[in-house]
């Protein structure tokens, strides 16, 4: 699989790639990204998904969480969803 723009720049500049890394590291480590975390675990564990499974636990609108296939699931258009 080839790599993309984002990746290709960030193998090719140091410096931007140290920065980036310390600030995904700060946002992860906060309270809420840990919680929103464990949550996105626990529902992969009720749904039975495991780790590289063709299958996504999908966000629906109604607030239910279910089993989708990732190719589905990503190609909705993220944030422009529903």
């Amino acid at each position: 699989m080839a790599l993309g723009k984002t990746a290709k720049y960030y193998r090719e500049n140091k410096e931007a790639r140290k920065k980036h890394q310390e600030t995904s590291k700060k946002a992860a480590s906060k309270p809420e990204a840990k919680r929103k975390r464990a949550e996105a675990n626990k529902a992969r564990k009720e749904l039975g998904l495991k780790k590289g499974s063709i299958m996504d636990a999908s966000h629906k609108p109604n607030g239910k969480i279910v089993a989708e296939h990732r190719k589905l699931n990503r190609g909705r258009g993220g944030s422009k969803k529903c």
